[in-house]
């Protein structure tokens, strides 16, 4: 089991390895029926809106959400579990992954102090705020399609290992996300004696159409009253879940710092708005001015904060994901400069970018001294962490990765299908090997033009056929049925009429004092069962 203690001796360089990581979870959740409904239109009148972001807000939003299906079958009844995970290893880092579940950073430790940089949750619990319903909170997590919890957050990636041309391991993981027909490769790798973690992610658009891309790297983080978030911008766009999107200045505004996300009273996006020019970064650093900073190349434009609030709407929710006395707040990083946006990718374009991730310490005086100079200091230090060049180089050198030379976990039969049906082209850099029988025949089932395998005969027939491995959706180990989906918020938190897997959103939105159904959330549709607000990565 990884841990997020240091061992006695340190490796003398990098190394990949699988490994067991054990956690009290509730079962995997289990797919129902096909989601008809989108994303719901979003306004664009707000504030400071320029003409680029208008058309960002216009653009590219779904009809339906078709070909997935709505992962509602879950509970909370939780038990020691064992997932897969891949564990990336040198002198100062460990990452830890977990490919069954949307190939999520689950954990990031600097070895030398053993601190943990990200919420690592002590329970794996879904709830509804996900596109498709399920969701987890803590690590990173990778989201690709449209705005809001990716479809995959739930499922399994193909996961490889693959060598260098200098000899490091590195992890390759793959998908092909269906609602926008993308293929998305993912490598992260720890060179020897590196402070960061790289993740190189690439996303391509085999189809003959433009595609509408969204892409944005939702990290979760510690969070208490004195954990200060440091970008280089002056402004961000504000949404509030009661307002419209507006341009203001961050972080001083009435009277309030909102580069403290652990003071703020109510849930709250800041995009913040990065000038051309400037180096992509953010961090989230506590009182000793210590903690995760995130930078990217060019191609990664927008920075995001987002906090649950201190009203006991937020802070219920909170313990209602990850359980008491585990606060965390979520830095991002997304291709357009807000989440409510959307990109067009050319037919046949390719777009690619690479992360980094580590520990930045800063002298807590200047961190927590004026804007101007806390967010100069971190940059300072981020620049001898971890300069612009070697960020390039570590780019330029993912070109070269190659083919895998082992799989380490198996994903989704989709794309097989798609590249036996001639619609997808193979490649040895991307094996996703053959079909899996259960996927074949339920795209037959519906027609080869729409190999989707989500619309059997019967309800029942249906969801047996889903919750099946070779089905090719999140699998449960129990299917929970309607039985142990009634668990109320804890008391004095739980909204009124019905409720099935973590409260409705009307009572919760009473409490965290925003309205039902925010503009952007990614929870189109009702009926709705989750926070008003929720993440929406």
């Amino acid at each position: 089991m990884p841990t997020d203690s240091p061992p006695a001796t340190a490796p003398a360089a990098t190394s990949l390895r699988t490994a067991p990581l054990l956690i009290e979870g509730a079962a995997d959740p289990v797919a129902t029926l096909p989601i008809l409904h989108g994303i719901p239109a979003v306004t664009a009148h707000g504030e400071g809106l320029d003409e680029e972001l208008r058309r960002g807000l216009r653009y590219g939003r779904p009809a339906s959400l078709l070909p997935y299906t709505r992962q509602d079958r879950y509970d909370r009844r939780r038990s020691p579990r064992q997932l897969p995970s891949v564990v990336l290893e040198n002198e100062l880092l460990t990452a830890t992954f977990l490919p069954g579940q949307g190939g999520r950073l689950w954990s990031l430790v600097h070895r030398p102090t053993g601190r943990e940089l990200l919420h690592r949750n002590p329970v794996l619990q879904p709830a509804n705020l996900a596109l498709r319903d399920a969701w987890l909170a803590g690590g990173v997590e990778w989201n690709l399609g449209t705005t809001g919890h990716w479809p995959l957050t739930c499922e399994p990636l193909h996961a490889a290992r693959v060598t260098a041309p200098d000899g490091t391991p590195v992890l390759r993981m793959f998908a092909f996300e269906r609602l926008r027909r993308l293929v998305l490769r993912i490598d992260a790798w720890l060179p020897a004696g590196s402070p960061a973690l790289y993740v190189h992610v690439e996303v391509h658009n085999p189809s003959g159409q433009e595609a509408a891309v969204y892409w944005w790297s939702n990290a979760a983080v510690p969070q208490t009253s004195d954990t200060r978030v440091l970008a280089p911008a002056d402004h961000a766009f504000h949404y509030d879940y009661r307002s419209d999107l507006r341009r203001l200045p961050f972080p001083e505004r009435a009277g309030t710092d909102h580069s403290y996300p652990g003071r703020a009273v109510h849930a709250a996006d800041h995009f913040l708005d990065l000038p051309p020019g400037e180096r992509r970064w953010i961090a989230a650093l506590d009182a000793d001015g210590a903690g995760l900073v995130q930078t990217s190349t060019a191609r990664l434009r927008g920075r995001k904060v987002f906090c649950w609030g201190t009203s006991p709407g937020g802070r219920h929710w909170q313990e209602w994901l990850s359980g008491p006395d585990h606060p965390y707040l979520e830095i991002q990083a997304g291709l357009a400069r807000t989440q409510l946006e959307h990109l067009p990718m050319p037919a046949g374009g390719t777009w690619s970018w690479t992360e980094a991730y580590g520990l930045l310490q800063v002298d807590p005086a200047a961190v927590h001294g004026s804007w101007k100079e806390s967010r100069t200091a971190a940059g300072e230090a981020l620049d001898r962490l971890l300069p612009p060049a070697e960020l390039d180089r570590a780019h330029a050198a993912a070109t070269a990765f190659g083919e895998p030379e082992e799989m380490l976990s198996e994903g989704q039969g989709w794309a097989a299908l798609e590249i036996e049906a001639g619609r997808l082209p193979a490649s040895a850099l991307l094996p996703f090997g053959p079909p899996r029988p259960r996927t074949a025949a339920l795209a037959a089932a519906v027609g080869h033009r729409n190999p989707t395998g989500e619309r059997p005969a019967g309800r029942a027939g249906h969801r047996r056929a889903l919750a099946s491995p070779a089905g090719g959706e999140c699998q449960g180990e129990r299917g929970g049925g309607r039985r142990g989906l009634a668990h109320p918020l804890p008391p004095g938190s739980g909204p009124p009429g019905r409720r099935r897997t973590g409260g409705g959103p009307q009572g919760l939105a009473a409490l965290a004092g925003r309205p039902a159904h925010p503009v952007g959330a990614a929870r189109p549709g009702p009926p709705r069962r989750g926070p008003p607000s929720g993440p929406p990565t």
